[in-house]
């Protein structure tokens, strides 16, 4: 039977409290059977996140998984049984097996950020599809080579930067961008203020020359939200940051961490709009905030987590326009089982977009271009910090040998 306009789930076609139902009698809950495979390149917090996500998803299915760690290997494993009812992972022995297994039409590359220009160097020889996590690069040379190789890449090359997916920024891009709710955009304000970074294997988060630094590593994502919002490339960037709680006695292997954990940016656009940015990771919360204010009126969203018991409101909009226009006031939010697969839910719409990427349907997910030029604020960021001087981008794309 073809499927009608009933209300149909992913998630509540696989609850188990169906499973009594055999196919032939699924039709509100039957499934699509998985026309791609994969391989996961990097099977630590974020490679699982993707194998989850895939099988709840839904057009796809993992097939193996290539890590160095044997550790992660089994975890993975044990991971994939249980979300596939018994299944088991094809463990590869080297990244050059797994990129060009003819078996698999995709690859999900989750590995530390300052491998990731030498596997996709890899991976891109295979021409399979690829889902390149963020930040795509640590240096500006390094995602410049990544641009060039996307505009002659033949199958999909999609940039892992997810949080434009997130409700409130799907509203926000909405109300802002495609409605004009609050007319030009003038000024573009983000804050983020949460814990500290995670534990990783080797503990190579904890390492600018690995992560590319704070403001490359976890920011990427809010400078490509401050340039989809400006609509416009950056042209100064002017930065103050420290290293104030976080890990300033930690060492590994003997070398002393050095990465940033508050900071303060301002972007400056060649159209004149103006961002900032506002980290904190020694606060015991999660909380975002996004600020726009055009010169028809204000846009303020925020999302929170801060652990206490207790319903609250957990996400919040508003657009206030003066006598002009309504204002509004909302919460948007995804189902529950939907904000609990990962960021809130963004990646799970990120695997909804890779997989219509695949089929050649119209999607809204983020370039290499756009990967890019979040890179490159972030950079720029992490140079003022060190240096107290503002840095003019035009100069740094030279001193780099790269043309924008």
């Amino acid at each position: 039977m073809k499927p009608g306009k009933e209300f149909r789930s992913r998630f509540l076609s696989k609850n188990p409290i169906l499973s009594y139902l055999p196919e032939s009698d699924k039709y509100l809950f039957s499934l699509e059977k998985p026309k791609y495979k994969f391989n996961i390149i990097g099977a630590g917090l974020m490679g699982l996140e993707h194998m989850r996500l895939t099988l709840i998803e839904g057009r796809g299915t993992i097939h193996g998984v290539f890590d160095p760690n044997p550790r992660s290997i089994a975890v993975a494993n044990e991971a994939y049984s249980r979300l596939s009812d018994g299944g088991s992972l094809y463990a590869y022995d080297s990244l050059e097996e797994a990129c060009n297994d003819p078996a698999v039409d995709g690859l999900f590359i989750c590995t530390p950020n300052y491998t990731h220009i030498d596997v996709l160097r890899e991976a891109v020889k295979a021409e399979k599809h690829i889902l390149l996590e963020k930040p795509m690069a640590t240096t500006i040379r390094d995602a410049h080579e990544i641009c060039r190789l996307a505009q002659s890449y033949r199958a999909v090359l999609q940039i892992g930067l997810q949080y434009r997916y997130k409700a409130i920024c799907v509203e926000a891009i909405h109300e802002a961008l495609e409605r004009k709710s609050i007319g030009a955009i003038k000024t573009v304000s983000i804050l983020e203020h949460r814990i500290p970074f995670l534990d990783k294997v080797n503990q190579w988060n904890k390492f600018s020359r690995y992560s590319g630094g704070t403001l490359v590593e976890k920011c990427c994502h809010y400078f490509d939200l401050l340039n989809l919002f400006a609509q416009s490339k950056p042209a100064e960037v002017f930065a103050s940051g420290s290293m104030a709680v976080n890990f300033r006695d930690f060492e590994y292997e003997r070398e002393k961490s050095d990465i940033l954990d508050n900071a303060f940016v301002i972007v400056t656009y060649e159209n004149s709009v103006r961002a900032r940015f506002d980290l904190c990771m020694f606060a015991p919360m999660f909380y975002e905030e996004l600020i726009l204010c055009g010169d028809e009126g204000r846009l303020r969203a925020t999302e929170s987590e801060d652990f206490m018991p207790g319903p609250r409101v957990k996400s919040h909009l508003e657009i206030l326009c003066g006598e002009n226009k309504p204002a509004r006031i909302t919460t948007p939010s995804y189902p529950q089982h939907v904000q609990e697969t990962g960021h809130n839910g963004a990646s799970f719409f990120e695997h909804i977009r890779f997989i219509d990427n695949i089929e050649g349907k119209p999607t809204d997910t983020a370039t290499a271009e756009e990967g890019f030029w979040s890179i490159v604020v972030g950079v720029a960021a992490e140079e003022s910090v060190r240096t107290g001087n503002v840095v003019r981008i035009a100069e740094l794309l030279q001193r780099e040998g790269v043309s924008p």
